[in-house]
């Protein structure tokens, strides 16, 4: 059914509508003209058969019958005469005289009205008058008939009298003239019906053939609309529908490389904004939000369905700050801090700009997300550094100015007091020397000038060797460790007593390091594991291997680090009891210094602390057991070929 209303509403329908509408309205009006005329010819050809029914000689004689003083013998002359005037469409003839008594009827069946007086109102006329009647009338006996009354006059040279002798009446029916028409019309109506359905057919093909280069040109433009432009419209001639059909394939053919080309930027687009280490949101003219990438969802913790549509100032918690024209009135963008959990903290630097169109309209706004909280952190870093460095700096320089004053005053002279005055001065300065050459090591690995001398070492036989000294250091009298320049020789770690146990899984484990920083390493956390452990104390080393790595820990029983404190152990400076730690000596950097070293060296460094239990910190180093052995049995068969 939707079908045929389709059809009915087509162009195809309508074409040929106005084509048959046309072609039907020019027949009927041809036809009509044509009826009409064939009509008024017949009739006016049957006329003049009637009317030249009785020529004038005809009419002569008939008046010579009428006024014959002999009435019986003029009845019969006229009798005959009209005998021999029949006709087959005529249907009565009559002969009156001027007195209106009938004088002669064709019709057999009326010879009984011979002598009577007519009742015929037309024949009384025509006595009357003189003149011809005619007239079409309608008979119930003969339908359509053609009356004719013509005078009688006697026009001879022995008589001008131009009066009516009689009149002759005719009756003729038309019935065969209107049947002639109506067989002609029939014709006609045929030969119009045939015309008009071979005119449906022509017309259907001919709009058909029209409106096909329409409906490809449709069915493309649908295509279109739907988004697919790989179709082509085809091109059946060069006439104005052609042109068309080659104008929508160039349209289709630019719209498709415009699109391709659009899909592209935007895909580019799309790459960029999701690769984008900021965050990027994009606005409609009210703030209301339309794109946003992946990092700014992160940023926000938001997901996507949640913010698209929604206001950026609401969004973004600022609505009860700024309104959008302030926010673009900003010059530096706005911080906002997302969360305030310290463990968790991220700050962002939010700018804002507008995007415009050609006329100057503003048509959205573009918001930007930039990560800060590094910067923020390395500022704050760096501001607690130049604070620490000079604070650090200034105690010992406030000592021994305090020292180097009471010598000035005179205490130089006094041999009780001088010798720790000198004493004290010189461990300050020796402590100022370590925290500059700890900042310029860091220095360094911070700026990868740092130079590595790398050597294969046995870590186990290397450990040992740095743990011994430490045993000395309890078994010599006067405890004084061995002069080395990563041993810090503090009071506290000359005087008490600590027991260190040494755990192995391996005899042997050769690793490819730098020995000096690698035993800065190791000296620098067995220091602070005296440094914190109680008199008594046990320190334990373990050494343990898995396929990659090599594991060193060192485990004391001192106090521990609480747990919101692990996170800064190895920043610069940083100490947990700061008085505590600069009484024991401490500069903050050697934590530092360790972690730099061993990440140089490709490892990690990491510490395990439970309060009141102890402390174990523990670094990791890349291990191969397969290539050490595989290196070690070629300098094996080395040193036998070489004997």
């Amino acid at each position: 059914m939707s079908k045929l209303v389709g059809f009915f509403r087509s162009l195809t329908f309508k074409i040929a509508m106005v084509f048959i509408l046309l072609l039907l309205v020019t027949v009927e009006i041809i036809g009509a003209y044509f009826v009409r005329t064939s009509q008024n010819q017949g009739i006016q050809n049957f006329q003049n058969t009637v009317n030249n029914i009785f020529p004038n000689y005809v009419l002569n004689q008939l008046g010579s019958d009428i006024t014959n003083p002999n009435t019986t013998k003029g009845n019969s002359e006229i009798q005959n005469i009209l005998n021999s005037s029949q006709v087959t469409d005529v249907t009565a003839l009559q002969v009156v005289d001027k007195n209106g008594t009938i004088r002669g009827d064709s019709n057999i069946n009326n010879r009984g009205l011979i002598g009577q007086k007519t009742t015929n109102s037309d024949i009384k006329d025509a006595l009357y008058s003189g003149q011809i009647q005619k007239k079409q009338v309608f008979d119930r006996s003969y339908g359509n008939t053609y009356v004719l009354v013509l005078p009688i006059k006697i026009t001879n040279n022995s008589s001008t009298s131009n009066s009516a002798v009689g009149v002759v009446y005719v009756r003729a029916s038309m019935e065969s003239v209107y049947q002639s028409v109506s067989k002609v019309m029939i014709i006609f109506y045929t030969a119009s019906i045939a015309a008009i359905l071979l005119a449906i057919i022509l017309a259907i093909i001919i709009s058909r053939a029209m409106t096909h280069p329409i409906d490809d040109m449709k069915n493309q433009a649908i295509k279109m609309a739907n988004g697919d432009y790989s179709g082509l419209v085809p091109v059946y001639s060069n006439d104005e529908l052609g042109q068309l059909a080659q104008s929508i394939n160039d349209l289709s053919l630019q719209i498709r490389e415009a699109q391709e080309s659009s899909l592209r930027e935007r895909n580019r687009l799309d790459s960029v904004l999701f690769h984008m280490t900021d965050g990027v949101i994009a606005t409609d003219r009210v703030g209301k939000i339309s794109i946003i990438n992946e990092r700014a969802l992160e940023f926000l913790d938001l997901e996507r369905e949640e913010i698209v549509g929604k206001s950026i100032l609401d969004v973004l918690k600022l609505s009860n700050q700024y309104s959008i024209r302030q926010i673009l009135e900003q010059p530096h963008g706005i911080k906002i801090d997302e969360n305030k959990n310290n463990e968790d903290e991220l700050i962002l630097n939010v700018d804002f700009a507008t995007l415009k169109a050609k006329n100057g309209y503003i048509t959205g706004l573009v918001c930007v997300l930039h990560d800060i909280t590094e910067q923020q952190k390395n500022d704050r870093e760096q501001r607690e550094f130049v604070s620490n460095v000079s604070h650090e700096l200034r105690t010992p320089l406030t000592s021994m100015r305090s020292y180097l004053e009471a010598l000035e005053d005179g205490a130089w002279q006094d041999e009780t007091y001088a010798p720790k005055f000198i004493n004290v001065s010189l461990n300050e300065t020796n402590r100022m020397i370590r925290m500059i050459n700890d900042l310029l090591n860091l220095s360094r690995l911070d700026r990868g000038t740092f130079k590595l001398n790398l050597e294969y070492i046995d870590l186990i036989e290397f450990t040992n060797f740095i743990i011994d000294r430490f045993d000395m250091m309890i078994q010599t009298d006067d405890r004084e460790p061995e002069s080395t320049k990563f041993v810090n020789d503090f009071e506290d770690v000359n005087k008490k007593n600590y027991k260190i146990i040494r755990r192995y899984d391996r005899n042997s484990v050769w690793l490819e390091v730098d020995p000096d920083r690698l035993m800065q390493v190791i000296d620098n956390i067995m220091n602070n594991a005296i440094k914190y452990s109680p008199d008594g104390g046990i320190i334990k080393i373990e050494i343990r291997t898995t396929d990659n790595n090599v594991i060193f820990s060192i485990t004391d029983q001192g106090q521990g680090i609480p747990k919101k404190e692990r996170v800064k152990i190895f920043n610069r400076f940083y100490r947990v009891e700061r008085a505590r730690s600069r009484r024991k000596g401490g500069t903050g950097l050697g934590l530092a210094i360790s972690k730099e070293v061993i990440e140089a060296l490709g490892g990690h460094i990491w510490v395990e602390s439970k309060e009141n239990v102890g402390s174990t910190f523990s670094f990791s180093l890349p291990y191969d057991q397969h290539k050490w052995s595989e290196d070690l049995n070629w300098e094996e068969n080395e040193r036998g070929h070489s004997e």
